[in-house]
């Protein structure tokens, strides 16, 4: 009886156009730009935790698209005209509400599930790295949804207007984009002077992420914990006003909604270092001698080992005691405009950088980031003369010049090396300490300039 009710409720409404709508529009947003969804290690496609992520992230334009379908949806009895009709019935008006909002629901959340398993399918496909930690984040992404499309209904059904659907949609949009671009996000200043972005409990409000950034940082418990609060109760008082007959009743039905934001604003992290955390799991260690890689990323271990214990011999050979003695990718999750955190005794790795993901040399690439490993902030493009003095300082240990390095490096290098062996190597780890402690710039201390 169940299934002859959904599908004459399917066959009465437009939900299933809602979801088709919903995973054909998702995937040609994907699908259309060549944008940071599609690059690096945090591509969709390339991790389950990007995958659930970058999806999630689509819902700052998909939930105002539930809501506004669950609005129209809502309206259909008032414009069929049948809602004394359907009053005088003796079957509960919750039964049909139910039935409604569940066809509602369900379809949406078909829509974003097949969106996932498009991506997933592609992520099996090459990621070595199977887990089930970024499930709840995409079950709160449907829960989400099917949030939105009930409140929808329920607004609608208790303002029964043509003007209600677009107008929920484009005040849900307004809320979701506030809420990324201003609301949503704490502002301070580094002590180097650099704009500090970070994510305040404000934004864990909204069914939409922050950024995705890394591979292996993932939403805490605490805040699928909390927003599954929050969304069940949208969703209670979405189905509350859906059936309510009575003015007493309207008037209660936020009830819900305002007790689930009270239990979500008691669940819901503060600090930002508690709301997206690093997933020790998939960040654990995994090692061939002095050279470690995320479990996240094993697959790359074999072809990273050689050339970093090469690097690390050459680094030896070059600056004795105080070379770095193992290179280790980098799972330190830094807010953005951050300034980089460095050790002298380690060669940090991120599969994201240029100069190891350009298919160069990657001995010369790792070599480079042993001596500058760089200090431009997190987010932002390549600022100062790095480039030149990790240039330079390649060319030192190797004993040859980049082909195409520049004049200023040129002459650079030919200064450094006409000198004795002691005043090279003092200038070489005074640019050292520069470069890891992000204190001056690296290149005039390795002409002899300011320290």
């Amino acid at each position: 009886m169940l299934v002859t009710v959904l599908r004459t409720e399917l066959k009465r409404s437009a939900a299933p156009w809602a979801g088709a709508l919903l995973l054909t529009s998702a995937l040609a947003f994907l699908y259309a730009a060549d944008a940071s969804w599609w690059r690096g290690t945090t591509a969709w496609t390339a991790q389950w935790t990007p995958l659930a992520l970058w999806t999630r992230s689509l819902l700052y334009y998909l939930w105002p698209l539930a809501v506004g379908a669950g609005a129209l949806q809502g309206l259909r009895d008032h414009r069929s005209k049948m809602t004394e009709l359907l009053a005088t019935t003796p079957r509960p008006a919750w039964h049909r509400a139910a039935t409604q909002a569940g066809t509602a629901a369900a379809t949406l959340a078909t829509g974003f599930t097949l969106l996932v398993l498009v991506g997933g399918a592609q992520v099996l496909a090459h990621a070595g790295y199977a887990h089930l930690g970024w499930l709840p984040v995409t079950l709160v992404a449907v829960l989400a949804l099917a949030a939105g499309a009930v409140l929808g209904m329920g607004i609608a059904r208790t303002l029964p207007s043509p003007l209600t659907p677009p107008a929920l949609t484009i005040t849900a949009l307004a809320f979701t984009t506030l809420i990324h671009m201003s609301l949503g996000r704490a502002r301070t200043i580094s002590p180097d002077g650099f704009d500090i972005d970070r994510p305040n409990r404000l934004s864990l409000f909204s069914p939409g992420v922050y950024d995705v950034r890394s591979a292996f940082v993932t939403l805490s418990t605490t805040v699928s914990l909390g927003q599954t609060l929050w969304f069940l109760g949208l969703a209670a008082t979405g189905f509350a006003l859906l059936t309510a007959t009575t003015g007493r009743a309207r008037l209660l039905a936020p009830a819900p909604v305002l007790a689930g934001a009270a239990l979500a604003v008691l669940v819901l992290p503060t600090d930002p270092d508690r709301m997206y955390v690093v997933d020790r799991a998939a960040a654990r260690p995994v090692c061939d001698g002095p050279v470690c890689v995320t479990r996240t990323h094993e697959d790359r271990l074999a072809g990273l080992a050689g050339p970093g214990k090469e690097a690390l011999s050459l680094l030896r050979t070059a600056l004795g005691e105080k070379a770095p003695d193992a290179v280790r990718e980098n799972t330190t999750f830094l807010p953005h405009g951050s300034t980089p955190r460095r050790r002298q005794d380690t060669v940090l790795v991120d599969f994201d950088d240029a100069a190891l993901a350009g298919g160069g040399n990657l001995t010369r690439a790792l070599v480079g980031k042993g001596l500058v490993p760089g200090c431009t902030p997190v987010g932002w493009q390549g600022i100062g003369e790095e480039d030149i003095a990790r240039t330079v300082a390649v060319a030192w240990v190797l004993g040859t010049l980049d082909p195409a390095a520049g004049p200023e490096a040129r002459t650079a290098w030919q200064d450094l090396t006409a000198r004795p062996r002691a005043q090279q190597l003092a200038r070489v780890d005074a640019m050292r300490t520069a470069a890891h402690t992000c204190r001056g710039e690296p290149f005039d201390v390795l002409k002899g300039g300011p320290r």
